[in-house]
């Protein structure tokens, strides 16, 4: 008599589930973005993001110093520099002496190596077009000319204590600009995490409040477009090729195929971002009563990493390492 076949039998207790479970999320699995702004007195709430706020240094520090404890694998800062900070080229961005920089170097003197402290190498916070590179002319983002920036922006970075830069702006040859860069000053051992599949997403929208982002029209000439996916392969196979370290998709939940196909080719670590968009749906249901929150974002999380991210990048970041610890 052939046996009876009885899967649940490994589901029937949350210690089998543990035992048997094939995907395995961990705190140092995640890193928490962050957002430090310029002329504020006090954090400013994100109204689009609840329970993420725009710090000022001192609840940076707190925030970080929160984070960390709870065994977070790193931390991603973005800068909001005042809005008459803001021109054309984004100066900012590159001041030893700017938001980002400065906060860099804060918490790279409160932590040290007790965290992998990564760095947004782009200029859209920076500029008053709002746009991630140099426009030129016609209106047009001139794609060499914003390469100069970003070796500029790159190398203030590392100055000011970044272990991993994160070029997010889809320029082609921006790996290979910032490495050669970063090598020529000395900085060869700070690391290039490359977003390699960063799509056109509508689910950006809490991010350009968060950002402060001055943005008229979309990015769509250098952001990939949500239809492609073997377009996403090519970019991440040149990343790999011009130095990058690690490669992000951006944003996550609604990529996991793309996620998927990069950790299938590259040969570095995958990290995927789950974006502003995507964390306010998962916030906004739960705040209404139609999901329960804590449980809903855990299995958001582990769907990225089953789906093969060894990196997820997530405002849950410190709630959910806390509960992993």
């Amino acid at each position: 008599m052939a046996p009876v076949i009885r899967p649940r039998r490994l589901r029937s207790t949350p210690a089998l589930r543990r035992l048997v479970a094939e995907t395995t999320l961990g705190p140092q699995d995640l890193v928490l973005p962050m957002f430090v702004a310029d002329g504020i007195e006090a954090p400013r709430e994100i109204s689009s993001m609840p329970g993420v706020v725009q710090h000022t240094s001192d609840s940076l520090r707190k925030a970080a110093e929160e984070a960390v404890r709870a065994g977070v694998g790193g931390l991603m800062l973005f800068g909001v520099p005042a809005p008459d900070d803001k021109d054309a080229v984004g100066t900012c961005a590159d001041d030893d002496y700017g938001v980002l920089n400065r906060a860099l170097r804060t918490l790279s003197d409160d932590l040290g190596d007790a965290t992998v402290l990564m760095a947004d190498t782009c200029l859209d916070e920076f500029t008053d077009h709002g746009h991630c590179g140099v426009v030129d002319a016609r209106g047009r983002v001139d794609n060499d000319a914003t390469l100069d920036r970003y070796v500029s922006m790159s190398l203030a970075q590392a100055r000011a204590g970044a272990h991993l830069l994160g070029p997010s702006g889809m320029m082609d040859g921006q790996v290979a600009a910032i490495r050669a860069g970063l090598d020529a000053a000395g900085f060869t051992d700070t690391g290039i995490l490359a977003y390699a599949a960063k799509y056109a997403s509508a689910f950006y929208g809490p991010f350009r409040e968060a950002v402060g982002s001055s943005l008229q029209g979309d990015r769509r000439t250098y952001q990939q477009d949500a239809a492609n996916r073997i377009e996403s392969m090519r970019e991440i196979r040149l990343d790999i090729d011009e130095g990058a370290d690690l490669v992000m998709v951006k944003p996550a939940m609604s990529y996991l195929d793309i996620v998927r196909d990069a950790a299938e080719i590259a040969d570095v670590p995958v990290a995927a971002y789950q974006i502003s968009g995507e964390y306010s749906m998962i916030t906004a249901a739960a705040e209404r009563g139609w999901i329960d929150r804590d449980a809903a974002a855990m299995e958001s999380l582990v769907s990225i990493k089953r789906a093969g991210a060894s990196i997820i990048l997530s405002y849950f970041a410190t709630e959910v390492a806390a509960r992993l610890r």
